[in-house]
């Protein structure tokens, strides 16, 4: 991924996006049930999306967040 890795959470659809680059979706892969990989027309990655993100990682982001209020 590019210096310029984004991160972004919209709350009501409940989806996590990771943008490595600019770029114009041209297809996506489902990596695994609910993780699409998108790609440009080259076939590059161009970000990562998670559906029902607060359910898929719910098991790293506790641990995580409890972490942080202890450091």
């Amino acid at each position: 991924m590019s210096k310029k890795t984004s991160v972004s959470y919209a709350g009501k659809s409940d989806v996590l996006y990771i943008v490595a680059k600019k770029g114009t979706e041209e297809e996506f892969i489902e990596i695994a049930p609910g993780i699409n990989e998108e790609l440009d027309d080259k076939g590059h990655v161009i970000g990562i999306q998670i559906l029902n993100a607060s359910k898929c990682l719910k098991h790293i982001a506790r641990p995580l967040y409890k972490n942080m209020q202890t450091a």
